[in-house]
This record gives structure tokens, C-alpha cells and sequence, in this order.
């Protein structure tokens, strides 16, 4: 048996005390302590948290009785308070070692509770929320936002105890206490450089060619996913310190923001690495199509242009000319507010596994105008560098990494 660890369990138990009780009992079965940390705002519980609703009202900024008056009133104002209080609660016990993983049990109420308090966390903690709403498309994203949480899905809404439920519940219980025993902490320390690298499927070839390159140079190569949450994900971890760069090869995430994707990245993509001014290679993957797979509106939009069925879930559809000169506007304008060494990659033939001579994609008259748009607009035109390869070859992630590696070295010289 792992060492005792401490994990608190988030929970209402004004509406769920009785059904949830044998959560902790479970914990604490495993051999660890259990903390109910009870946000109810509705009416008196059952029995007492731990952390009672008191005290995290309190520590929000209102009585309970405020909160409960709020609740039937302006319910908004309420919750606010309590996840005020829940988070400042869990940050203390972080601090002072008394947490090793934090449970959220619940419905809506209970999920947008428990993943706003897991969301202020440090990656790697353990964190996981079980909640019939953790498959639903139009909230599972704001929960999660780009933090490493784990969303159970309970299927059935957690209310009256019944044996298809708790089978659910103890499922994700057994999977926290996994969790909390095997994880490596929220402590990583590197010896060496850590640089991130965006990935999409379509630019695969020099990612995964650049991986060993990178780690010949004494750098660590992370690489993150660019499709959207992703790459997302890589803006937040930059801004928190987490890389000393960026091999930035798929940024689709850009033209899917300006134009409704599937893969959008935010308003934000780019700007992390601006303005903390670490180096970057930036290059094309991704800008030559956009993703509408599911989305039988924007297929039909724009059915006169070639689309690429990727599979059940995926569509990629080219960009246009002027989808394209937007998008190196955009790029453009973020990239001449950099505040360390970059360089733009432009590989002439062709962007993508789609994009090359005699596939669906292929569109060089578009890419051209795209080129031509970003010189028209980038001041430093110097550090727009033409490559006669294509980006899905080893030739081309060689490119890429011996560029980074200059960049590097240049801005290792000045600081």
C-alpha cells in the first residue's frame, strides 16, 4: 500500500450528503484521509463537512445565511462566493501539504463548483470530477478549460444511491486514490532546456523527426497537441514558465479562430512567446486548412471548395486566398510585437500531408498570396526565411531545429 494521502472531496451535501457518504468511506478504506469540503448554499446539510459551508462562505466573503438568501435571489452571486471561498480553502491545504488530490462529486452545480477550485491547481495534482455532465459538449470545455483534469463520466445524475450509480461513483473513486498513489507530484525539475513543440497529424513527419534532433542539442522536447485545447494549453504553460522556447510548426489554431474551426486556439495563439520574448520557430501546418467535420452548416458553406474527409468525426476544407491573407495579417501584427528572436518557416512545397502536388489540398496560388500578405506586413522581412522543401519531411525539421538552435544561442548571448 502507497503512503496515506490526503484528498479532499468537494460536494454539496445540503442535496447529496446521504448519497455520497460512502465516497469518504471508500478513501479512507483505501488507507488514505478523506475531506468533505461541503459548498451547500440551499438549505442546512445533513451533517457537517469537514470544511463546513460555513467556513467556505466565510472565507468567500459572506455568511452562510447571505449565501443561502442569494441563492433563491441572484444564485450567481452565491455560487461565485462559495467557489471564492472553496478555492482560497484548497489553496491553503495545498500550501501547508494537507492535499494530495482533489474529488468533485456532483451535477452542474457540483461539476462548474469542483473544476473551478481544480482549475487554480498546479499541473500534475490529481484532480478528478465525476459528473453526469462531464460528456456534455457545450460545458465539458469551460470546465476543464486547459488544466489537467480528469472528467468521469457518471452517465446517471447523482441522486438516489442505486447500484448502476455507485458502480459509477466507485469506479471513480478507485481511479483518484490511483491517482494520489502513483503520481510523480507537482514538482518537476529539469537540467536541461524544456521547448515546446505544437503538433497536428498533418505535420506529423517533421515533428516527430524534430523530437531527436532537438534532444541532440541538450534541449527536452515537449510537444503539444495543436488542436485547439492543445495548443491552447501551450500558450498558458508559456506564460507560466513551463518553456525556455517554441518550435511553433502547426498553427492552424490561428486561421480556426478567425474563421469558426473546430481547432480554435483562442485570440491568443502566438502571443505567450511574444511577449515573454523566448525564442520561436514559427511555420505554416495547419493554416491551409480548416476543420469542420460534424458541422453540416459550414460544410455546405463551403462545398465548392475541396474538402478532405478525414474520418467519421473530421473534415478538413482548404482555405481560401482571403481566409489566408487575413490570417498572415493577423500573424503579422502579433509577430512584430515580439520581444525575443523568431523566424517564420515557409516551406515552398506545400504546408501539410494534404497540401503537396496531386492531393486535395494542394493550393499553391493561395499559399503564395498567404506568403506574399505576411512580407507585405511583417517589419523585420529578414526573418521571414522561403525553405525549398516541403514540411512533411525529416529535411524540413532539420531546417527548422538548426534555426531554433540559432535563435536560441542568440538570445542565451544577450541575457
Amino acid at each position: 500500500m502507497a503512503s496515506k494521502k490526503s484528498i479532499v472531496i468537494i460536494c454539496n451535501l445540503d442535496t447529496r450528503g446521504e448519497d455520497i457518504i460512502f465516497v469518504k468511506e471508500l478513501i479512507e478504506q483505501r488507507g488514505h484521509k478523506a475531506y468533505f469540503l461541503d459548498f451547500s448554499m440551499e438549505e442546512p446539510p445533513p451533517f457537517p463537512g469537514d470544511i463546513t459551508c460555513e467556513q467556505v462562505a466565510q472565507r468567500g466573503g459572506l455568511t452562510i445565511e447571505a449565501v443561502r438568501e442569494y441563492y433563491r435571489s441572484d444564485r450567481d452571486r452565491a455560487m461565485e462566493n462559495q467557489i471564492r471561498g472553496a478555492c482560497a480553502i484548497v489553496d491553503d491545504m495545498m500550501k501547508e501539504g494537507k492535499v494530495q488530490g482533489v474529488f468533485g462529486v456532483g451535477g452542474g452545480t457540483s461539476s462548474l463548483v469542483g473544476t473551478s477550485v481544480m482549475r487554480g491547481l498546479p499541473f500534475g495534482m490529481p484532480k478528478l470530477m465525476a459528473s453526469p455532465m462531464a460528456a456534455h459538449p457545450r460545458y465539458v470545455s469551460q470546465y476543464v478549460g486547459t488544466s489537467d483534469i480528469t472528467m468521469h463520466h457518471t452517465v446517471l445524475d447523482i441522486v438516489k444511491m442505486n447500484p448502476l450509480l455507485k458502480a459509477q461513483i466507485t469506479n471513480a473513486v478507485g481511479a483518484i486514490c490511483g491517482m494520489v498513489e502513483l503520481t510523480m507530484g507537482t514538482e518537476f525539475v529539469f537540467e536541461k532546456p524544456v521547448i515546446a513543440i505544437s503538433s497536428f497529424g498533418f505535420g506529423e513527419m517533421a515533428v516527430q523527426s524534430a523530437l531527436g534532433m532537438l534532444e541532440e542539442a541538450g534541449m527536452i522536447p515537449v510537444v503539444c497537441h495543436a488542436q485547439g485545447k492543445g495548443d491552447k494549453a501551450m500558450e498558458d504553460m508559456i506564460r507560466s514558465g513551463a518553456f525556455q522556447g517554441v518550435l511553433d510548426i502547426c498553427t492552424g489554431g490561428i486561421v480556426e479562430n478567425l474563421f469558426n474551426g473546430n481547432r480554435d486556439a483562442g485570440p491568443d495563439r502566438l502571443k505567450a512567446a511574444i511577449e515573454l520574448g523566448i525564442p520561436m520557430v514559427v511555420s505554416t501546418c495547419g493554416l491551409d486548412m480548416l476543420s469542420y467535420g460534424g458541422r453540416p452548416d459550414m460544410l455546405e458553406k463551403t462545398k465548392d471548395r475541396p474538402q478532405y474527409v478525414q474520418d467519421s468525426l473530421r473534415t478538413q476544407v482548404r482555405t481560401s486566398t482571403e481566409e489566408l491573407c487575413l490570417a498572415a495579417e493577423v500573424i503579422a501584427e502579433r509577430l512584430n510585437q515580439a520581444k525575443g528572436p523568431w523566424s517564420f518557416l515557409v516551406p515552398l512545397k506545400g504546408w501539410s500531408t494534404q497540401d503537396m502536388e496531386g492531393r486535395l489540398l494542394y493550393d499553391p496560388v493561395a499559399d503564395a498570396a498567404f506568403v506574399a500578405r505576411l512580407k507585405e506586413k511583417i517589419v523585420a522581412t529578414e526573418r521571414i526565411k522561403e525553405v525549398d522543401l516541403h514540411l512533411y519531411t525529416p529535411e524540413f525539421a532539420r531546417v527548422a531545429v538548426d534555426e531554433f538552435v540559432r535563435l536560441y544561442a542568440e538570445k542565451k548571448a544577450t541575457t
